[in-house]
């Protein structure tokens, strides 16, 4: 009986601080609650959204991203607006500075109206094919046109001139008037053929050095700087005496 209450003792003895101990760890570690099925608060749900990756984060690239493009939008229009100044100041510029280099040019006055005496002077000049009344008439009415600044419709007319009417006198100056329309259009590779038509078709034009001083122009537009001198240089040497002789003289100097 004793051996058995001894026994008993010794091991109630042993449970307790077992027990003790389980207590007292248990009281330290922070009790974990299982909230998966409870409804999150704002603010918590509001900090797993503001993870990186999460759904607000996400939102607040695609606002950055359409305020950028809307930006984008803006300096694009604007550009078209300047590059669309820049067209009609380049176009004035070319049809400005042929009025002053080709002023009476075969008898076509830069005024409002043609000068119809000198029409009529040039049309008694001998051709090889002579120069109808007709064809006449169908190169001042393109002409009308450049003065007009309808440059469209005297590239239609012209372009109808010259295969209409393709050996008389005016005929180069029709291929002249299409190489400097289709440059105050920034058509460059259709005003390099109208003037280069000139310069090897028509060598007995007087319109030559002006188309020459002006193919100059396009190979300095087209950054053939060498080539546009060497089409200046020509002017300058072959032409002295004409008007675009001094233009390309100046443009030599100040810029090649």
């Amino acid at each position: 009986m004793k051996h058995s209450l001894k026994r008993l003792c010794g091991a109630g003895a042993l449970v307790l601080p077992l027990s003790v101990m389980s207590l007292v760890e248990a009281q330290q570690r922070p009790i974990v609650e299982d909230r998966t099925a409870q409804p999150r608060g704002f603010m918590e749900q509001a900090e797993v959204r503001e993870e990186p990756g999460g759904s607000l984060v996400l939102y607040n690239q695609l606002q950055d991203h359409q305020r950028e493009i809307q930006q984008l939008r803006g300096q694009i229009e604007e550009l078209r607006h300047q590059l669309e100044q820049l067209r009609n100041q380049t176009r004035q510029q070319y049809m400005d500075l042929d009025e002053r280099i080709t002023a009476g040019s075969a008898g076509i006055q830069t005024s409002p109206e043609v000068d119809q005496e000198a029409a009529r002077q040039v049309a008694q000049t001998p051709s090889p094919s002579g120069t109808s009344p007709d064809a006449q008439a169908a190169y001042q009415a393109a002409f009308a046109k450049v003065q007009a600044r309808q440059f469209g419709e005297a590239i239609q007319a012209f372009d109808a001139f010259v295969v209409d009417y393709p050996d008389t006198t005016l005929t180069a100056n029709g291929y002249y008037w299409l190489g400097e329309l289709h440059s105050a259009e920034a058509n460059l590779d259709q005003a390099e053929t109208a003037f280069r038509t000139v310069i090897d078709d028509y060598p007995q034009s007087s319109k030559v050095p002006d188309a020459l001083y002006k193919l100059g122009l396009i190979k300095a537009r087209q950054g053939e700087l060498e080539e546009s001198r060497g089409l200046l240089e020509r002017v300058r040497d072959d032409y002295p005496d004409s008007s675009a002789a001094g233009l390309a003289n100046d443009f030599l100097r100040q810029s090649l």
